[in-house]
């Protein structure tokens, strides 16, 4: 590499069994399906996954699920699962949540349409929104 000798097979394959090897020829090193889920639920303080965009969403549950969000006049960001199959399915094991649309909050998963609609009849919604 470089001019330089790494070394044989047996060094070549212990590089890559140690995470050196793709560094070492300059090659970035491809973030993990869960990495890259824990960056995604942290992107904003809410965050919500959903089928579609706020502007267009692309079902009831995701509709009614910005609607409460705008309702308590809180930016948060959100993203498509619809473009994204990895995410789509990945999200699901990774929270342990089965369905969209889901909520985060700091990172933290709130739940789904239903635990957001409870949340905002009790009161507790906007506490956590802040």
């Amino acid at each position: 590499v470089s001019g330089e000798l790494v070394g044989g097979l047996d060094i070549l394959k212990e590089m890559r069994d140690e995470g050196d090897l793709a560094e070492q020829f300059g090659v970035a090193k491809q973030e993990t399906l869960e990495e890259r889920l824990k960056k995604l639920v942290k992107r904003n303080h809410i965050m919500l996954f959903m089928k579609g965009l706020p502007s267009a969403p692309r079902c009831g549950f995701s509709r009614q699920i910005v609607e409460i969000l705008e309702e308590q006049n809180v930016s948060f960001d959100s993203f498509n699962i619809l473009e994204d199959e990895e995410v789509r399915q990945g999200l699901k094991s990774f929270s342990d949540w089965p369905t969209y649309p889901q909520l985060y909050v700091s990172g933290e998963l709130v739940g789904g349409l239903d635990i957001v609609r409870e949340m905002k009849e009790s009161g507790d919604l906007s506490d956590l929104l802040q």
